[in-house]
This record gives C-alpha cells, structure tokens and sequence, in this order.
C-alpha cells in the first residue's frame, strides 16, 4: 500500500508540473483582442482556462490527500534510528549474557604467560629433580 501511494503521489506530482506549464499567463488574454484567434483553439475561447483550472485542482487535492497520508504514515512508523538503537541495545543484552560453560571432560589450553619454554618429560630427557627415573621401556 505505502508503495502505491508514493507511486500515485510522484506521477500526480509530475502531471501537475505539466498541467501548470501548459496554463496560458495573464498577457495571452490580450492576444485574443488583437486577432489571437482565441475561439478557434481545441478547447474553445474560455474552455482551456476552465478545463485545465479544473484538472489543475483535481490534481491538487490528489497531490494534497497523498501528502498528508504520507505525513501521518512516516509518524506513526518506527524511525531508522530508534530501530538501529533498539538493535544496539539486543547485542549489548546478548554479549553481556553469561557464556555457557564447557563441556566436562575438555579444558582449554593453559595461556602462555612468557619466559623459556619447558620440554615435555619423555623417555629422552631426565627425570625433573625430586622424581625418579621412568622405568626403561622394553621392546
């Protein structure tokens, strides 16, 4: 429906432009006086005056009505910036959401917190001091 009005509303607005252009000024009415012809055009000697002052104000009344109805349309939608702060404030709410723990039986991984990295203990490298050596592995 709001597509159908702004359709109506933009061709009204172009016709009314043309209808208004094609509307004869205030010196065409000397013209009929020094043999203009005025009673021999389409619409008649004062028929054009009548007939394009009575499509001037249908158009204005459409043009009008489409307005308003545009008006009061765009104030009683939501505005793009209230719907953007409403979508801020759902992400706020879900990044402040507690995360879900882990599943048991898996941990992450211990952080790095710097200086010399120590050697996994394996059957090449000595026993750490206060331990005793690994049993020898028999093949």
């Amino acid at each position: 429906m709001f597509a159908f009005i702004v359709t109506v509303h933009v061709v009204v607005s172009v016709f009314l432009i043309f209808v208004i252009l094609l509307q004869p000024g205030k010196g065409d009415a000397m013209a009929a006086f020094a043999g203009g012809g005025g009673a021999n055009t389409v619409f008649g000697g004062r028929g054009s005056v009548t007939f394009l002052s009575k499509v001037t104000t249908v158009c204005a009344i459409i043009f009008m009505l489409t307005s308003l109805s545009l008006a009061w349309r765009s104030s009683h939608s939501d505005s793009v910036l209230r719907a953007r702060r409403n979508l801020a404030a759902q992400a706020t709410q879900k990044s402040s959401e507690p995360k879900p723990l882990e599943p048991t039986g898996q941990t992450a991984a211990a952080p790095v917190t710097g200086g010399a990295a120590v050697p996994a203990p394996g059957p090449t490298s000595a026993p750490a001091p206060g331990q005793s050596a690994p049993p020898p592995v028999k093949k």
